[in-house]
């Protein structure tokens, strides 16, 4: 009774058999008697529904030749890689190494991959960057909307990619990809303190308007192309103003944002940025300059409104006399002006004539 193991293999499965621990074949669908007085033998029953084959043993079985016609064998080397397709959907990514898949249940398609390009560029990349072991052979990076990205093999660079997802073989090479961001960017310079040429120290808040036009330059000239931007609309800040006077500045800020922009613009080229605008945005003086700053344009005022009460004042005296002496030369002309004085009078109240002295009578009858 227990010199013979028996084993039942299904029509979907199959069994390798082992004896003493060499590989002897590969069992069919039925029942088997197998004489086995010592215990030797050993049957690994495997589902050919999942046409993967696993086996510790995978090696012995394939170089006994007992897949032949009935599984697809792959041998890939360290620089080839494997796309695996069942039944028509895609099903994973294989790294290096030996594998066996049974294709008399399920079609099975396999396509070779040689990685030693780096860079997977594939049809169904979406679909085979999502699959199962996908991650243990391949990196998938992006390029985001507005930005392009500098790649770098083994620290050698090797193009500029446009917005998408890309994929590259792990173990190949070093991948390196740095986004870069290719739209127009605003910068503050601000708290920068300054001191003029007559020695005024006062803070200022400027703005920069720049963006990338060369991404490798940006990438490879600095280590933060943001930041020497900065630096150079800090140092040219610095210039202009530390060469003008308080009153000069405060007369025209533009031409001293001109001349920032004329500075910093001969530098960014050299980092792959082109430079869009340069603006002065605040100038704050310190407090007590502030006050007299007031005092000054206060006196200012007081003297300028001074000066246009005394110039009507003068008009005012200057036509008085022009009219005096066109009265005194023109004796109708007063008369005229001594009626319009009277009807006025006559006009605004109750006119009351007195007659006492001798002649007065003819005097205002002669007036009217």
């Amino acid at each position: 009774m227990f010199l013979f193991k028996t084993v039942r293999i299904r029509s979907y499965e199959v069994g390798l058999h082992f004896r003493d621990g060499e590989f002897r074949g590969l069992l069919g669908a039925g029942r088997h008697r197998l004489f086995d007085p010592l215990g030797k033998t050993r049957i690994d029953v495997v589902s050919r529904r999942d046409p993967w084959l696993v086996h510790e043993k995978l090696d012995v079985i394939v170089k006994s030749g007992a897949l032949k016609d009935r599984a697809v064998v792959l041998d890939l080397k360290d620089y080839q890689r494997a796309l695996v397709w069942i039944d028509g959907r895609f099903s994973h990514v294989l790294p290096p190494g030996l594998f066996a898949y049974w294709n008399d249940l399920r079609d099975v398609t396999v396509e070779t991959v040689d990685a030693r390009s780096i860079r997977f560029e594939h049809k169904d990349l979406p679909v085979v960057a999502r699959s199962a072991l996908a991650d243990r052979v391949l990196d998938v990076l992006s390029v985001d909307q507005g930005h392009q990205g500098v790649l770098f093999f083994d620290g050698r660079f090797t193009e500029t990619l446009s917005p998408g997802r890309y994929a590259f073989w792990k173990g190949i090479a070093q991948v390196k990809l740095v986004p870069v961001d290719v739209r127009e960017t605003m910068i503050d310079v601000v708290g920068q303190d300054i001191m003029t040429a007559d020695k005024v120290t006062l803070r200022m808040n400027a703005i920069a308007t720049y963006r990338v036009v060369d991404p490798r330059q940006a990438v490879g000239a600095v280590d933060d192309v943001k930041q020497a931007l900065y630096r150079e609309v800090q140092l040219a800040l610095r210039a202009v103003v530390g060469a003008r006077e308080l009153d000069a500045l405060l007369a025209d800020k533009d031409v001293v944002a001109r001349e920032v922009e004329e500075q910093v613009r001969k530098r960014v080229g050299e980092l792959g940025l082109e430079l869009v605008s340069v603006g002065v945005r605040d100038i704050i003086l310190p407090g007590e300059m502030k006050d007299l700053m007031n005092k000054v344009t206060e006196a200012k005022k007081a003297a300028e409104a001074n000066l246009i009460v005394r110039r009507e004042e003068t008009a005012a005296m200057r036509s008085q006399v022009n009219t005096a002496k066109l009265l005194q030369d023109n004796p109708t002309l007063m008369r005229l002006r001594e009626l319009e004085v009277l009807e006025k009078i006559a006009s605004q109240s109750k006119l009351n004539i007195m007659l006492g002295e001798k002649g007065l009578a003819e005097k205002v009858m002669n007036l009217l």
